[in-house]
C-alpha cells in the first residue's frame, strides 16, 4: 500500500508503532492521553450525545477514545494506519469485552470512497497535526458524516505559547510525552481549522480549550484555546 496516497506520513506511523505496547499504561508515555480522554468523551457526549450513535474514530491508535465512547452506549468503528496500535486496540477490546466496537486499518480518505454519509459522529482527536494534508482529512471527515451529524477535532494551536508548552515543556522539561512526538510547523491555528471545516461544507458550532495545570498535573476544559483545543462542527441537514 502506498501510504502517501492515503494522506499518511510513514514516519508518523513508525513513531506510534514503536510506542504501541505502552498505549494502555496510564503512567507511561501516553499518560496525558489517559488524563485528557475523559474530557474529550464528555465534550463529545455533551454536544452530540453518544448513546445509540454510530461513530467513527479516525486515528484511533490503541483505542482509548474508541473504548470510552463505546462504554457510553455508542457503536464505534476505529480506524488507523499504524498496525501495531490497532493490534493493541483489538487485544484490549478482547479484555474489556466490548462488542459494539470494530477496528480496521484504513485512512479516512480511503474509507470515504465507500462509506460516505455513514456515521452520526466522526471524531478525529490529536491526528490532524500528524498528516501531510490536513485539508484532505477535514474533507474526508465531512464526507463520512451523515446530514445532521457531528464532526469533532482536537489539535494544537500554533503560536509561541503552544511551542513552549507542548514541545519544550511537555517533551523536554516535564517528560510528559516522548521527544519528537510533535512538530511545531504542523500545529494548526483555530482560524485555519474553522476555515477548512466551513470550506468542506460543515457548520462551525463550538471551540473549547484544554488547559494543563503544572500544580496538580490535571487537565480541564475552558475558554483558553492558546495551546490545545477541541472544535465541533455539524453537517447541514
Amino acid at each position: 500500500m502506498n501510504t502517501q496516497s492515503h494522506n499518511v506520513d510513514p514516519n508518523e506511523v513508525r513513531k506510534f508503532d514503536e510506542l504501541a505496547s505502552r498505549w494502555w499504561d496510564p503512567d507511561g508515555e501516553f499518560k496525558p492521553l489517559h488524563k485528557i480522554n475523559p474530557l474529550r468523551i464528555a465534550y463529545v457526549d455533551e454536544h452530540a450525545e453518544l448513546a445509540g450513535k454510530k461513530i467513527l474514530d479516525v486515528g484511533c491508535g490503541g483505542g482509548l477514545l474508541s473504548e470510552g465512547m463505546a462504554k457510553r452506549g455508542a457503536s464505534v468503528t476505529g480506524i488507523d494506519m499504524a498496525p501495531a496500535p490497532l493490534g493493541v486496540a483489538r487485544l484490549h477490546q478482547h479484555k474489556s469485552g466490548l462488542t459494539e466496537l470494530t477496528y480496521f486499518e484504513s485512512s479516512a480518505e480511503q474509507l470515504a470512497m465507500t462509506a460516505a454519509s455513514s456515521f452520526d459522529i466522526v471524531t478525529c482527536m490529536e491526528v490532524i497535526e500528524h498528516v501531510p494534508d490536513p485539508v484532505s482529512l477535514v474533507n474526508a471527515c465531512a464526507q463520512l458524516t451523515k446530514p445532521g451529524g457531528s464532526v469533532f477535532f482536537s489539535t494544537l494551536n500554533r503560536n509561541a505559547r503552544s511551542f513552549l508548552t507542548a514541545i519544550v515543556a511537555a517533551e523536554y522539561l516535564l517528560h510528559l510525552i516522548p521527544r519528537g512526538t510533535h512538530e511545531y510547523e504542523r500545529f494548526i491555528k483555530p482560524s485555519e481549522l474553522r476555515h477548512w471545516g466551513v470550506a468542506a461544507g460543515l457548520q462551525f458550532c463550538d471551540i473549547s480549550g484544554i488547559q494543563y495545570s503544572v500544580l496538580n498535573g490535571e487537565f480541564t476544559l475552558g475558554a483558553d484555546v492558546r495551546v490545545n483545543y477541541l472544535m465541533h462542527f455539524r453537517v447541514p441537514t
